[in-house]
């Protein structure tokens, strides 16, 4: 059985620095078993065209000690948000097509909304505004 590529909070800031965003993180759970279970971390990255990624990994799994040291996660929430609100993409992109949240990404579909997100030029917003599309 292949797993997951495990991601945590530096592994994520690292994709989004990777390409080019300004990123900021916090982890929301301590070693503690009273803290707070609402998100396990979060990461923000702003892209050059205006465009952010805002990363939740909501729940660590945990693993026995010959599979993985500590928390882990395989899997992660993504939202778009353009103008400080959430957004879809344009049409014609894999990802946020008819909502604005992509749920369960693991560490090979978060790098391919980088990317996506990363190169966007951000008049194709208002294209498609103009055309009815969006």
């Amino acid at each position: 059985m292949d797993q997951a590529k495990p991601m945590t909070e530096e592994s994520v800031k690292k994709i989004l620095e990777a390409a080019g965003a300004r990123v900021m993180s916090r982890g929301g759970r301590t070693d503690n078993y009273s803290a707070p279970r609402e998100f396990s971390f979060e990461v923000k990255g702003v892209f050059k065209n205006g465009l952010m990624l805002h990363v939740v990994a909501r729940q660590y799994d945990y693993r026995d000690p010959w599979e993985a040291t500590g928390r882990v996660n395989e899997m992660v929430d993504v939202a778009l948000l353009r103008d400080g609100t959430f957004s879809k993409l344009p049409k014609g992109y894999d990802w946020f097509q008819g909502k604005d949240e992509e749920t369960g990404i693991d560490e090979t579909g978060l790098q391919e909304i980088v990317d996506c997100v990363k190169s966007l030029n951000p008049k194709l917003f208002k294209l498609q505004q103009l055309t009815g599309d969006l």
